[in-house]
């Protein structure tokens, strides 16, 4: 791996060890978290205490030809809040993964804010 690269990696999850011990979830309020590839975007609902997945989307299950790096985030956030709602969870907290929130991060929010969920 090219120093730049594992620099930038590196400064990532650091930012994320940071975001991380301060948000948890659990069964009744889970925590959405966001991770972006180079091949594309993957969002949990994880509870933390149980140390379970309760709901996953990846981008690749809402790619449409034509659509936008963001349109498709939104769109992966509206089904991950479909999917929190048939399993009875409202509440979330979000965890944007030591991304900055904006594009697609930001996109993943307001489509599960879209889609029911609250944060």
């Amino acid at each position: 791996m090219i120093a730049k690269e594992k620099a930038k990696r590196d400064a990532r999850l650091r930012r994320h060890n940071r975001v991380r011990a301060k948000v948890s979830g659990t069964a009744e309020i889970p925590r959405l978290n966001v991770f972006r590839s180079n091949k594309g975007l993957f969002i949990q609902l994880i509870d933390d205490v149980a140390g379970k997945t309760l709901a996953s989307v990846k981008d690749a299950e809402v790619k449409a030809a034509g659509k936008t790096k963001v349109d498709t985030a939104k769109e992966a956030g509206i089904l991950i809040a479909k999917k929190a709602l048939e399993k009875k969870i409202k509440k979330a907290v979000f965890d944007r993964g030591g991304y900055q929130y904006q594009g697609r991060t930001q996109a993943v929010a307001d489509g599960a804010r879209e889609g029911g969920l609250e944060f």
